[in-house]
């Protein structure tokens, strides 16, 4: 059986892009030993879900505590190091060269992203789409933004390809009828594996044909 043509390359950002999930382990893991001691590995539980889901699965009758990590969190990613995962930045321009559309879906708002742009400018250039957790109203594992995306590019959903490494982010994909690929960077492969079409390590030496 042929592969589907592949038109659009929607890629989600943390984790799967650029490393900057041992970060955020360490900031939500101070706040699992803070407010949640009674939750093991914290940061490992909440991991690919937005904040708002944060919120409102551990927080949601404690608004000044919510109020106080979304203040801890916004200066926190200000200082952050957005380093790409290995051979990302040069998958995704080949892409470009292939004239595949390519597109961010991430879980991040619109206040991390900034920070993002300043850190990295090329990444607005390098992508055709970018949508961040403001932009829709149904989280992974909802498959509403992946769909929004493809809808976007002009492409039907068995015509894009997902770039994921969490497990939410990695079912709404499937949820959305795509063809996925899933980054061993955070989870181990094994974990990911049963939600994927392919597991890879990272970007070095894939197949875009």
């Amino acid at each position: 059986m042929d592969k589907p043509v592949c038109k659009a390359a929607l890629f989600d950002f943390d984790g799967t892009l650029v490393d900057t999930e041992p970060q955020y382990s360490i900031f939500w893991g101070r706040q699992g030993e803070r407010y949640h001691p009674e939750i093991p590995n914290f940061e490992r539980v909440i991991k690919g879900q937005t904040l708002g889901q944060i919120f409102d699965g551990y927080f949601s009758n404690m608004p000044e505590v919510q109020k106080l990590i979304t203040e801890e969190l916004n200066e926190f990613e200000q200082t952050m190091k957005f380093a790409y995962i290995s051979g990302a930045k040069e998958y995704v321009l080949r892409l470009r060269e292939k004239g595949i559309k390519t597109a961010i879906v991430t879980s991040s708002n619109d206040k991390k992203m900034a920070h993002v742009y300043r850190a990295c400018p090329e990444v607005k250039e390098m992508f055709d789409l970018i949508l961040t957790s403001d932009m829709f109203t149904r989280s992974k594992p909802d498959p509403d933004c992946f769909l929004t995306a493809a809808n976007l590019l002009g492409c039907t959903p068995d015509e894009c390809v997902v770039y994921e490494d969490s497990l939410h982010g990695l079912q709404a994909a499937r949820n959305a009828c795509m063809r996925v690929i899933a980054l061993a960077t955070t989870l181990p492969a094994e974990r990911i594996a049963p939600l994927a079409d392919e597991v890879w390590t990272d970007f070095n030496d894939a197949d875009i044909d």
